[in-house]
């Protein structure tokens, strides 16, 4: 194993990070692409399957919350590694315990519950390992890595898609087996790349010291606004594509929340490649003042098609949102440690939960027009553009 190590390089070390969070796009959006076919074949009411979303965001809030005070304890390799083996039994488990709980409902939530495990622990750790690697533009790194996050997406749904079209849906538990075969992979790679230490041994901030520190607090203000600006318009993409054009669900899916998924891929792919040429906060600012031109743009235009170049376009405008947070956050609060990456994991969390709750709570109050909805959730890039000036005023400490 020590031969092996000793010729891998950070580099592989960053490319296992980039796995990292395809497996997290794998976790989070295959299972929802089978909602239907839950619903259909085990005779599951929607509001119970509705809960499986709440199911997988809770256990990634209280995972978050954990890893803050027990990942450096525990072992960042140790911790890794366990991700994806969780992610991965979790996907085997999707195929298999429906059919062993006479419950059916009750096997599907278990296996939710192991790769949301998975998932929450990937998405606190993939951050700060890319940020500890020798690099010399590592906001570049950053934003490569979560573009991946956003290219998992894409590929998920155009993977599944095919699948689907080609075995027919119920094979579905043969593709998530077939989606399990990558975190098994990208487990045995963490076992032999490099682990950067964060921090020095005791000089890692503590949790106690972040929440004393008032610039702390604007960076947790400022995931939670990127985490709900992004899903606040994901979540209702697709009901955008069917409602507004009357396309199928399949073709919905693509013009929609699969749109919005590229389109944010380019936005941290394009910073990734060009960061050397932009400056972060002025990336922050642009973004925040675009997606408030397009959250107004889907919520007032008439024209359906422009409505949905609005909501697509959306993409666009935060991606950089959550990987520019944590690479500013980084910069302004060094020798933070896991703590701090664990803390904005949560918040923006958070906000992952709060955005589409507040379109969907807005647009109940309104006869179920989810314009008003969009409007109302305008709130968190405003926030985000404003907490950006203001955190230019704090020097680094």
């Amino acid at each position: 194993m020590k031969s092996i190590t000793k010729k891998l390089s950070y580099r592989n070390t960053i490319l296992a990070c980039y796995g990292g969070n395809i497996t997290q796009a794998i976790v989070n959006n295959f299972a929802p692409l089978l909602f239907i076919t839950f619903q259909k074949e085990f005779n599951i009411s929607l509001d119970k399957i509705a809960m499986l979303v709440t199911f997988n965001f809770g256990v990634q809030l209280t995972v978050d919350l954990l890893s803050a005070k027990y990942a450096d304890k525990i072992g960042h390799r140790n911790m890794i590694v366990a991700s994806h083996i969780f992610s991965a039994v979790g996907l085997i488990g999707l195929a298999f315990l429906p059919n062993i709980f006479s419950n059916h409902y009750i096997g599907i939530a278990i296996s939710v519950v192991l790769y949301a495990i998975g998932g929450g622990i990937i998405e606190v750790l993939v951050t700060p390992i890319v940020e500890a690697c020798p690099s010399e533009q590592k906001a570049a790194a950053i934003s490569l890595l979560h573009s991946f996050y956003c290219w998992g997406h894409v590929f998920v749904v155009l993977a599944s898609t095919l699948f689907f079209t080609i075995a027919g849906i119920n094979s579905w538990r043969i593709l998530a087996i077939i989606w399990s075969i990558f975190p098994i992979i990208n487990a045995i790679n963490f076992i032999f790349v490099p682990i950067p230490k964060f921090v020095e041994d005791g000089e890692g901030l503590s949790i106690k010291s972040l929440i004393k520190n008032k610039m702390f607090w604007i960076f947790c203000l400022l995931m939670v606004c990127s985490g709900a600006a992004e899903q606040g318009m994901s979540q209702w993409a697709s009901a955008f594509a069917e409602a507004g054009l009357g396309v199928s669900k399949t073709v919905g899916d693509l013009a929609g929340p699969c749109a919005f998924a590229v389109f944010m891929a380019i936005s941290r792919t394009y910073y990734g490649k060009f960061s050397h040429q932009i400056k972060l906060n002025n990336f922050m600012y642009i973004s925040s003042i675009l997606c408030i031109i397009c959250y107004l743009v889907a919520a007032l235009s008439s024209n359906p098609i422009i409505g949905l170049i609005g909501c697509s376009l959306c993409g666009l405008s935060v991606g950089i949102m959550w990987p520019g947070t944590c690479s500013i956050a980084s910069l302004k609060i060094p020798n933070s440690g896991t703590a701090m990456f664990a803390i904005l994991a949560l918040f923006g969390d958070l906000g992952c939960v709060s955005g589409p709750a507040l379109v969907g709570t807005v647009s109940e109050v309104f006869n179920e027009n989810l314009k008003y909805g969009l409007i109302a959730a305008i709130i968190f890039p405003i926030i985000m553009l404003l907490s950006v000036v203001i955190l230019n005023k704090f020097k680094t400490t």
